[in-house]
């Protein structure tokens, strides 16, 4: 059964594609442009336009083939050709005003078979760590199955740790005993007493400069800046 397009009849097997006649590539064709062409669907054909033309172009003359011959859009063409520049697929040169751009197959040949060579040393590499980290776990494991002694092992193990927490407690209840902690107590008590005594005698000396030289009571000097009446220094 067929239906007539554009004045024509065209057969529905025909428009679903037969083998070898073209009907596949067709509506792959079809898809992608519904789709929109990924950035590397989008790579490739424009390496198509160097490599089947084998010339030598600027940026407006791609502008206009790639969308027409590949179907690449306008507005992509120059990020496309730039990060095939970038990636050293196609090289240019700037001659007078103008860039130029071109592409040789044998080039992007070497370019992959390098990236190619590239890659299977990560994988290779890649193997042998696994390799690596693989004997390691192995080794790790010996002896450490689940037996019955190990298992006596660990709980014992457990156990010794708990005695050591609760050693170190009682220990830091008697730290207060230590003969060490006590001295270092004694040179802070004497070091903070010294310290004291010298702001007492400051505030002596200020009294005393006080009185002989304004004449004031010693009393009311106390009276009036808080000093209590005991105040003195600390044996």
């Amino acid at each position: 059964m067929g239906c007539w397009v554009a004045g024509r009849r065209q057969d529905s097997s025909f428009a679903a594609g037969r083998p070898g006649d073209g009907g596949e590539s067709g509506l792959a064709d079809n898809m992608s442009k519904k789709r929109g062409l990924s950035i590397e669907e989008k790579r490739t054909r424009m390496m198509e336009i160097f490599f089947e033309t084998k010339d030598v172009f600027q940026l407006k003359d791609l502008e206009k083939i790639a969308p027409k011959e590949k179907g690449i859009t306008l507005m992509s063409v120059k990020e496309v050709l730039q990060s095939l520049v970038d990636d050293g697929m196609v090289d240019t040169d700037r001659i007078g005003t103008s860039n130029y751009f071109w592409a040789l197959p044998s080039k992007a040949l070497h370019i992959k078979t390098k990236k190619l060579e590239q890659l299977e040393s990560q994988i290779n590499q890649g193997t042998q760590k696994k390799q690596s980290l693989q004997q390691s776990i192995e080794k790790a494991k010996v002896g450490r199955q689940n037996t019955d002694k190990r298992a006596a092992m660990l709980e014992e193990l457990e156990g010794l740790r708990k005695q050591r927490s609760q050693l170190k407690t009682e220990l830091e209840k008697y730290q207060e005993c230590d003969p060490e902690v006590i001295e270092e107590i004694r040179q802070n008590n004497k070091v903070s007493k010294d310290a004291v005594n010298r702001w007492t005698d400051n505030v002596f000396a200020i009294k005393s400069w006080a009185n002989k030289k304004f004449g004031f009571e010693r009393n009311k000097i106390d009276k009036a800046f808080g000093i209590p009446e005991d105040f003195d220094y600390i044996d």
